[in-house]
């Protein structure tokens, strides 16, 4: 039976997370089709510059990953000791990487005066971002979704191209670790 992704991924047992996500079409990843000869090299660089560019925005480290033909596998660590560190700007600053944000942030970073009941309601937004930016799920749909929409426009058609959400291994011991590395 499926379960909770809340009760797959327990931070205090491990930080280390094997991840993988699978096309559902005949599409490529990486290497050539065979049937049709088209090469698809370029999405796999799009999956490597996204993983990039997310790595230094969340709290996550990868470990490793592989791009295969029709999936990829990433090793990570959660490292929610980091994003606590964070300051109040700097949660703004590495959300607003990613997204444009509602107006009473763009307001906070353009100094404009800010009243009480806007700073608490400030500092609430900021507190779930900074919970989310250490969030694998928030991770694997800031990168799956980039790449679903990118491979749409390619393929000049519409619907999923994830099959379903991601998987997620624990990675317990350091054996684990190594091996899923490998």
């Amino acid at each position: 039976m499926i379960s909770a992704r809340a009760q797959q991924i327990s931070l205090a047992d491990t930080p280390y997370y094997q991840i993988m996500s699978r096309c559902v079409r005949r599409f490529y990843l990486y290497g050539t089709d065979k049937l049709t000869g088209q090469c698809y090299e370029h999405s796999r660089h799009w999956i490597e510059d996204r993983i990039r560019l997310l790595s230094t925005v969340f709290a996550i480290e990868i470990c490793s990953y592989a791009v295969m033909s029709n999936h990829y596998n990433i090793v990570l660590k959660v490292d929610v000791v980091t994003s606590k560190g964070w300051n109040f700007d700097e949660v703004i600053q590495r959300w607003r990487c990613l997204h444009k944000g509602p107006l009473l942030t763009q307001k906070y970073q353009k100094g404009d005066p800010i009243g009480t009941a806007e700073m608490k309601l400030l500092t609430h937004i900021v507190d779930e971002w900074r919970l989310r930016l250490a969030s694998i799920s928030e991770f694997m749909q800031q990168l799956n979704q980039v790449i679903a929409r990118q491979v749409n426009i390619e393929e000049s058609c519409i619907g999923r191209f994830w099959e379903g959400r991601f998987k997620s291994q624990p990675l317990l011991t350091e054996a684990a670790l190594l091996t899923a590395m490998a």
